[in-house]
């Protein structure tokens, strides 16, 4: 992956990909399939397992967009606010008693608004909100702490790190773990080991694995309201509405992307290995023009929202990015 100006390259992104059918049969690889590597945001879904396996969504009458935000990595947006603030009213806290901390939203307009409006930023603008909204609603339902709910040893994060044992087929250790961007336990894993997982996701779907209610709650909301996993602007949300609901996708930070094609049975886990994320659409694009998930109208309509011509601050061209797929 190159970053050229005018005709030189001035930055180059390695690519390390793993995607596989539903059986492990690999489809690509980069051959770093025993390196290990922290998917970051976009194992949320597998975080949101045990809050669907709870009693929350029907006790607090949780809607499918406050469901998909649970998955979600927002921007903030005024619609992403609205359903957080409903939810947080729901169960009866505070913005604050969110641990992930405070930042502006991730959508350049969302952010200048409150700016301008001289209004501060809260928890509910972080973009893992949901994801702890969502530890936080469990925990109140199963009747546990939630002053320590990100604790390693929290009843909570150890009901998580099942469900990754569980999807992954492989046992997590201390070793594994650290922090993640917004304080909750994050976790490093082989690719194949995400890999695994996201096989045994669309087998939970299909009713050939275990959590086949939980999983389908969270996968459909998301699939129908594909503009909360991210935003209006971000390539997870494109990719599904591009889709029409048979790629289930999420980026992470750190140039992470993962995706399911539910009907054809196919996965894929996509790591830039310099962290810089203006890699990941052309990436994803070659990839599925190379594996024949997407059908070239489906494609066509997806890179027309991407844009691959590189402009200064001016509004003039200055190269490109250039993808070689070897």
């Amino acid at each position: 992956m190159d970053f050229i100006r005018g005709k030189v390259i001035e930055s180059t992104h390695q690519v390390k990909a793993l995607v596989t059918n539903i059986n492990g049969k690999i489809l690509l690889s980069t051959n770093n399939d025993n390196e290990f590597f922290f998917p970051r945001s976009s194992i949320k879904i597998f975080q949101a397992i045990p809050f669907s396996m709870s009693n929350a969504i029907k006790n607090y009458k949780l809607n499918n967009k406050q469901i998909a935000l649970a998955c979600a990595s927002h921007k903030g947006e005024k619609f992403h606010i609205r359903e957080l603030k409903k939810w947080v009213s729901k169960i009866n806290l505070k913005a604050e008693n969110l641990q992930c901390g405070i930042h502006g939203p991730l959508d350049k307009k969302a952010c200048e608004k409150i700016i301008y409006s001289r209004k501060k930023f809260n928890e509910l603008h972080n973009n893992c909100a949901g994801k702890h909204l969502a530890m936080l609603t469990s925990c109140l339902v199963n009747n546990q702490s939630i002053k320590n709910y990100l604790d390693y040893n929290h009843t909570h994060q150890k009901n998580i790190r099942k469900i990754f044992n569980k999807f992954t087929e492989t046992k997590l250790s201390k070793k594994n773990f650290s922090l993640d961007g917004c304080s909750a336990p994050q976790y490093s894993f082989k690719f194949k080991s995400i890999s695994n997982a996201l096989n045994n996701l669309i087998k939970s779907y299909k009713n050939n694995y275990h959590y086949t209610k939980q999983v389908r709650t969270l996968v459909n909301s998301v699939l129908e309201n594909p503009e909360f996993i991210g935003g209006t602007s971000s390539f997870d949300t494109k990719v599904m509405k591009a889709s029409k609901g048979k790629i289930f996708c999420k980026s992470g930070a750190e140039g992470v992307f993962i995706f399911v094609d539910i009907q054809k049975e196919i996965s894929g886990v996509i790591k830039i290995s310099d962290g810089n994320e203006r890699a990941i659409a052309i990436t994803i694009l070659n990839i599925f023009k190379k594996t024949k998930i997407m059908n070239k109208k489906e494609l066509k309509n997806l890179e027309k929202k991407e844009k691959f011509d590189l402009q200064n601050h001016a509004g003039k061209k200055i190269g490109r990015i250039s993808f070689t797929m070897k």
